[in-house]
Order: structure tokens, then sequence, then C-alpha cells
């Protein structure tokens, strides 16, 4: 549905992305983390049609965003990290008005507008004026102008960023409700988002795409295996035990009794550290309670890929490059 291949986005002689590529198949739900900076906003901007790429291309439903930006944009629907709305028209005036600029004849709009707040929880908020709503219901609307019009691809940047609690929840339930229906690109810093609305993750950091696959194999990243231990007592003596353990790269003790090892690449590209840390163990008489394997939080992915690929990533600017591309840009 999305297909991304080798775009480059430069301004003046800074390359905001550099040669990304990757594709979204049609009903998922994909995460796009990054530092701030990293080319995020950039990439959904030339996706969504806001603004050209200086190289590469990319397609939406099999059409060409820079040579067929109309057909992108009625299979598109954004929502920017900003919400634009008109705050003196009504909630049902301003989705109408959107189904209007989108090609709707008046009879459709009207339906159409009546779908889209019922979907986004609005309906009793149709004669409100959009700029006496709260931030909650804002965001809301903002939604609800993406789906105008059933785009089968949706991109969301940051759609619960300055919510309460409360909100957040309401807006993840919504966002997870659309997979049957739309394919959706969602951008945000709440990590523990993307776990629980995502099946795959994309991860931009200085302008590239460093890590692209399932939470689960994202899971498996570097290979360093990492081991939850418990034990009954002697707490000092089993920290030292454990750290002294050949194939054992750190250790931090979580509770009493209780810590979190984690092993080098070549101790976990054999699984062989489990047994070792159990034996180790019982030869300082330190009695095991249980050793299991600890899955790595989404948080603690990111930092390691981050940075990973901080020391290894080529320079995203290059000045000569860059003239060139600006000089092509501005006599097109």
């Amino acid at each position: 549905m999305i297909q991304v291949n080798n775009l480059t986005k430069y301004f003046g002689a800074f390359a905001a992305i550099q040669d990304v590529s990757f594709e979204v198949e049609a009903g998922e739900i994909v995460g796009f983390l990054g530092p701030n900076g990293a080319g995020k906003s950039t990439t959904m901007r030339i996706l969504t049609g806001f603004s050209p790429a200086s190289r590469g291309t990319a397609h939406i439903d099999g059409y060409e965003v820079h040579l067929e930006p109309l057909e992108v944009k009625r299979r598109v629907g954004y929502l920017p990290e900003r919400v634009p709305l008109y705050d003196e028209m009504t909630v049902k005036g301003f989705l109408s008005y959107i189904a209007e600029i989108k090609g709707m004849r008046r009879r459709a709009r009207l339906v159409e507008s009546e779908r889209v707040m019922e979907r986004c929880g609005l309906g009793h908020m149709a004669n409100r004026i959009v700029g006496n709503l709260s931030k909650g219901y804002r965001q809301r609307v903002g939604l609800a102008q993406a789906l105008v019009g059933s785009p089968k691809v949706l991109v969301l940047d940051e759609p619960t960023v300055g919510l309460d609690p409360e909100q957040i929840v309401e807006i993840r339930k919504m966002i997870k409700g659309l997979r049957e229906y739309h394919t959706v690109l969602i951008s945000t810093h709440i990590l523990p988002e993307v776990s629980m609305l995502c099946q795959r993750v994309l991860i931009i950091n200085q302008g590239h795409i460093v890590a692209q696959d399932s939470m689960e194999n994202l899971a498996g990243f570097g290979r360093a295996q990492q081991l939850l231990v418990k034990v009954a007592a002697n707490g000092d003596k089993a920290l030292h035990t454990l750290r002294t353990t050949p194939g054992v790269a750190e250790v931090r003790e979580e509770t009493p009794n209780v810590f979190s090892v984690r092993g080098n690449e070549k101790a976990s590209a054999g699984r062989e550290l489990n047994a070792a840390l159990a034996q180790a163990l019982v030869q300082a008489q330190v009695p095991l309670v249980s050793l299991e394997e600890r899955a790595r939080t989404l948080e603690e992915i990111f930092v390691e890929v981050v940075s990973k690929e901080r020391e290894t990533l080529p320079p995203t600017g290059d000045a000569i490059s860059a003239q060139q591309e600006t000089a092509g840009e501005s006599n097109a």
C-alpha cells in the first residue's frame, strides 16, 4: 500500500532524510519512530504531498506521490502534529467543508460528516464551535477530518500529543479500530503506544532507516540475550558470581535477590548462558529460585538501535550534492 524507495530531502546543504526505503502492507498499523530531528515529519510530509522529495520515489496504492499528487491525496488521510482547524466553524460544518474539498456532492457530504463524527465520538459535539473545544476533542476532530472520504491510508503524526491519560486511551482505542478499514502509519514519541497499537516498527535516526521489523524480531536485535535471575538468599554473593560468569556483559540488581543479566553476543548466539549461570550459582552455593529469559521493552530496543547506529551512520549532509539537489529543485 505504501512503497518508499531511496527518498532524500535536502534543506539547503542539510539532508533531512537520505535514501529512506520501506514498505507498509495493506491493513497494517506501523509505528514510525526516531529521536527529535531524525526525519519522521519530513518523510510523512513527502508521503502526503505537502513537501517534494529531492530524490527518490514514494507510491501510495500504486500512485507516485510527485507525479500523481491528486490521486494520492484522494487515498490519504493526514493528521499532522499541529492539527489545522478552523476555530470559527462548528464541528459538523468543518467536517462537511473537508468533504466538499475532497470532491463530495452535497448529500454525500452530510452523510459522511455524520459517519466520521459517529466514528470519533463527536456526535454530541456536532454544533459546537471548534475553537471552544478541549484539546482532546480538537484531536478527535483532527482524526475525523483525516477519515473523511474513507482514505485507504492514514498518516498520523503524534496523534496523542498533549492529551491527558483518559483522552490518550480513547484515541488509542479509536486508532486500533481503524486497522480493518485502513492502512496506518503512525509517528509517536510514546513508545508503549507503539507496542499496544503496531504490528511492525520503523526506526529512523539521523535521516536514515536504521531498523524495520516486527516487534518480535526487533526484540532479538543485536542478539544480546537478557535473563532475569532470582535467588533465595546470598544476594551479594550472587551478584559477584553472575558478574564473573563467562559470557556475561552486564548485571543489574532489579530488587533484592533479583538480577537482570545481559549476555555478550558470543554467549547469546549459542544460547548457552542459561546453563552457565545456573551452574555457577550452584557451585557458589547460592540457592537459585528461577532463571528465565527476559523480553526487552521497546524503549530498550530503541535506545540500543539508535546508539549503535549513531557511530556508524554516514553524515547526512554533503555540501556538493546538496547544492546540486537544491539547484535541481530551483530549475524544476
